[in-house]
């Protein structure tokens, strides 16, 4: 994509990586692939770190709900965003990633000053 050259810049620093994508374009399943190695694998983070959104759009299929992911993708919590129908449930599942986020950036921080410490 015309757009790597800035990843660098975006990753630097990062503590999580969240892929929205749209279940019914086989193109889509193909490209968080390769989001993930670059962006989550190659960093390294954590699998915890990394949250696959299927957003659904306004009237389409609802089949995809039973969507089987390919290993490593599999391994990763994945949501179903449906704007129209459970907004809460979309929200309530972003406040629990973003807690874990923290969580591991705490956890993190008291580490390495547990190790300037000793």
């Amino acid at each position: 994509s015309r757009f790597e050259t800035c990843w660098p810049a975006l990753m630097k620093d990062s503590h999580g990586v969240i892929i929205i994508f749209n279940p019914e374009l086989p193109s889509h399943l193909k490209e968080i692939e390769m989001w993930y190695s670059c962006f989550v694998q190659q960093q390294p983070l954590l699998d915890s770190q990394c949250l696959l959104v299927a957003h659904h759009k306004p009237g389409s299929a609802g089949d995809t709900e039973n969507l089987s992911l390919a290993y490593p993708l599999s391994k990763l919590k994945l949501i179903h965003s449906n704007l129209e129908e459970d907004p809460e449930d979309v929200r309530m599942e972003f406040i629990k990633y973003f807690r874990s986020i923290i969580t591991i950036i705490n956890e993190n921080r008291e580490r390495e000053e547990m190790s300037i410490i000793s």
